[in-house]
Formats: C-alpha cells, structure tokens, sequence
C-alpha cells in the first residue's frame, strides 16, 4: 500500500474511531479484521461501556456484511485446544462497567461474508442489548492491528 494510501486509510479510520452511544451504551476503539482479502469470516472487537445505573447485556449483533452475524468466545476443550463457540446468552455489563470484546476472547462473528473487506474500509454493524436497544456502530476495517492494541476510556488495556 503506498504511503498516500495508508495516509488516507488511517485518516479515515481515526474519523470513524469516534465513541458511539445509546441510552447508556458506550462502544469504544471498535475494529474489525480478516485473516485476508479471500476469508469468508471476520471479527468486530471493541470496548462496551455501560455508563447507566442499571446492568445490561449485548444479545445480538447484525450486519449486511456476512450472512450470520453471532455473538463468539473462546474455550478450551478439556485437552488443551482452543475452540470458538456461540456465546447464545451475550455478554453481560455490569452497571457502571465496561466488557471488552478482544482478540483471543469474546468478539463479534462474521460468517459467510458478502464482500471483501480492505484496510481502511467502513462496516456498519447493528449492536442489540438487552436494555438499551439498537446501537448501530460504524467500524473501521483495521487489518493490521496488533494483539493488545485496544484502549478504553480509562487507559486501561483490553
């Protein structure tokens, strides 16, 4: 990619890195990745900041760009591998609190993607919790992002 190029890209991308709210909900530092410009699945990971009294929790998510869209974590198996499962019950946040959907952990699953994604694309992706609704998040494609790169609003790692 030439300089003019990545110049444009991270611009662009730094415009959409902007907090999106809802009744309560804070989405943060949002990105979302392939493992390259032929994969059929991608993943969304982000900051989930829950500034009301009450607890909530992420049931859903959507978007026209893969034909399921599924809440996902890690597990291990009993014999030391890894394995991405379905999380059917969401992600809970706790009032006050904050949940971070990291690479290695709980994200958001695209399956059967529609179109290819570059660096420095846009996605939009519908956001659904149990207490504060539909929260619809514009995300940046961000194909070269590193392991532990997110930051919440405090500082703090996810």
């Amino acid at each position: 990619m030439s300089f003019t190029k990545t110049l444009m890209a991270t611009v662009l991308a730094a415009s959409f890195a902007v907090p999106a709210f809802a009744d309560g909900m804070v989405v943060q530092d949002a990105y979302f990745r392939t493992s390259g410009a032929m994969a059929k699945s991608g993943a969304a990971f982000m900051d989930l900041i829950n500034q009301s009294d009450q607890d909530d929790r992420l049931i859903a998510a959507s978007s026209d760009l893969a034909m399921r869209v599924e809440l996902h974590t890690h597990k291990e198996t009993g014999d030391g591998i890894m394995q991405m499962v379905e999380v059917e019950e969401g992600f809970p946040i706790a009032a006050n609190g904050m949940h971070s959907l990291a690479r290695g952990g709980d994200h958001v699953m695209f399956m059967g993607l529609t179109r290819a994604v570059e660096d420095g694309d846009v996605i939009t992706v519908t956001l659904t919790f149990e207490q504060s609704g539909d929260l619809v998040v514009e995300i940046p494609v961000d194909l070269t992002r590193q392991d532990g790169m997110s930051q919440s609003m405090n500082g703090n790692s996810g």
